[in-house]
């Protein structure tokens, strides 16, 4: 989640530091342990067939879930790992949502240990606490999507999302993330959150470019110039690892624009790529006319998810006519998120952690109990 407008202020991808009320400060794992993903039942596996994702039977899947914010600014906050309860009874309260999968928000920093993030929240701690979190879902029978949120080059903390992945450590957070899950058969890599404000620049988004930005009181990004890492050195990263799992690529334009997604493709050897799109109603492109343009032409050739989608006038009429299209298409959808914060701030889907929902979270719930 990302402001698409300058009006808006997105709590989940621009603050570092959560008020009090809303924080439940998550455990942390014992220091110099080391915790593996476990097995997940041979029915909950996923890979790429054609256009279509696909279990271990061969049965179609489309990844229908949220997104459970707070991994990604915790950390860097020094207050914790997780934003409200990790255990048990929270997940029982997502599954009951009839979803079949989280996509949870990782800082390269804090996963990596660099740059001055507090042990306690970063390094082997932050990694055990998401390996644990994983088998957790994958118990309950959620596939999950492991989403480089924040990120940061140099010796900036990241603190915030930049326009795109950088060269100095996200490589080298993909290589680790990957070498961790690689013999995990239920999750898939989403690349990088939010790539924006490149001029549309596909061949950045693909093999990375110089990023010169002015940092402003108002201003989230990094000043200075840096390199960027683009989307084919990040599949390369995740691929020399021996990983061979779906890999999933948000388009430019904050998630928001796949019309040359196609056309710059990365080179996969394993051909097993899934574009993701980020859609609210106040993305640029919410018409039904616009996604017949820009989303079916790459629903046609691969997996299709939309990695994000949501509406922040604490209502669902837009992201009902969105799932209905999404449907017919065959695409998934996860709802942004599974986090306690006003609607209007960021499209929150719950009013607390047991799963009570917001009349936007409504929306999502309902469809998906629909579908089943």
């Amino acid at each position: 989640m990302k402001n698409h407008s300058p009006a808006l202020i997105s709590i989940a991808c621009m603050l570092a530091v959560v008020p009090a009320a809303l924080v439940q400060r998550g455990g942390v794992t014992k220091r110099g342990t080391s915790t593996l993903p476990a097995t997940p039942s041979p029915s909950l596996s996923i890979r790429v067939a054609g256009n279509r994702l696909v279990n271990g039977k061969g049965e179609t899947i489309r990844l229908l879930g949220v997104n459970r914010s707070g991994t990604q600014y915790a950390c860097v906050g020094n207050w914790g790992i997780f934003d409200g309860p990790s255990d048990a009874a929270s997940v029982k309260a997502m599954a009951s949502w009839k979803i079949n999968t989280v996509r949870v928000s990782l800082n390269e920093h804090c996963w990596l240990g660099i740059n001055g993030v507090n042990p306690a929240y970063s390094g082997a701690n932050y990694q055990n606490a998401i390996v644990n979190y994983v088998n957790l879902l994958h118990q309950h029978g959620l596939y999950v999507v492991l989403d480089l949120h924040w990120s940061a080059p140099g010796k900036t903390l990241a603190k915030s999302q930049q326009m795109m992945a950088d060269l100095d450590h996200s490589p080298a957070f993909w290589s680790s993330v990957a070498t961790k899950f690689k013999n995990d058969p239920a999750v898939l890599f989403d690349l990088y959150n939010e790539p924006h404000n490149v001029n549309n620049n596909y061949a950045c988004w693909r093999d990375g470019c110089t990023i010169s930005t002015i940092s402003t009181s108002s201003s989230s990004q990094v000043s200075g110039s840096w390199r960027s890492a683009g989307m084919q050195s990040l599949v390369d990263a995740v691929r020399g690892t021996g990983a061979t799992q779906p890999i999933v690529l948000s388009g430019d334009g904050y998630g928001g624009n796949l019309y040359k997604w196609a056309d710059y493709k990365p080179k996969d050897p394993l051909n097993s790529l899934v574009a993701s799109v980020h859609t609210y109603n106040f993305s640029s492109c919410v018409t039904v006319t616009c996604w017949n343009n820009m989303i079916k032409p790459v629903a046609a050739v691969v997996p299709v998810v939309s990695g994000e989608m949501g509406e922040n006038d604490c209502a669902h009429g837009f992201i009902d006519m969105y799932m209905n299209w999404m449907d017919s298409i065959g695409a998934g959808y996860l709802g942004w998120g599974w986090v306690t914060s006003p609607c209007a701030g960021e499209p929150a889907l719950i009013i607390d952690y047991s799963g009570t929902p917001t009349r936007y979270g409504i929306g999502l719930r309902n469809h998906l109990v629909s579908l089943r």
